[in-house]
């Protein structure tokens, strides 16, 4: 039987520079690698490794006036440290009652590894993902 003891340990983040620190006090929701079009544009990445907590669970523990916020699109706004640029959060209305946090930003605390792609329709060519997991298209579909 696979340890999850992990799964309900406090979760604390940060950007590069230190001025953004985040605190999420209940066990992820899930852990994705997104493939979408902006998310590759605002990271400067292949893809994304998000996290998705419950909104309530979620706390900005150090850094609102370092904190940015960024509108990408009409229902989706990105979060970033505006003192060095680290793209850190992510909050749309698809999913109103989540907090979407890079992977790669946490410094304490362990989430799942990530159990599928997403949007892997628009995935670039040049970066190999074989590792077995699923992958789903911009409308959640299983793709072959």
């Amino acid at each position: 039987m696979p340890d999850n003891s992990h799964l309900a340990t406090p979760l604390e983040g940060q950007c590069f520079c230190g001025a953004v620190h985040y605190r999420v006090t209940a066990p992820a929701k899930w852990c994705a690698h997104c493939h979408c079009s902006m998310c590759r544009q605002a990271h400067g990445a292949a893809f994304v490794t998000w996290f998705g907590v419950p909104l309530s669970a979620f706390c900005l523990s150090q850094g609102e006036a370092a904190l940015q916020w960024f509108d990408s699109s009409h229902a989706a706004k990105r979060g970033f440290c505006k003192q060095c640029g680290t793209p850190l959060f992510f909050h749309g209305l698809r999913w109103a009652d989540e907090m979407h946090i890079a992977r790669a930003s946490l410094r304490q605390g362990k989430v799942q590894h990530p159990s599928s792609h997403v949007f892997y329709d628009s995935h670039v060519a040049w970066a190999n993902c074989d590792d077995g997991l699923p992958r789903f298209d911009a409308s959640n579909q299983l793709m072959p």
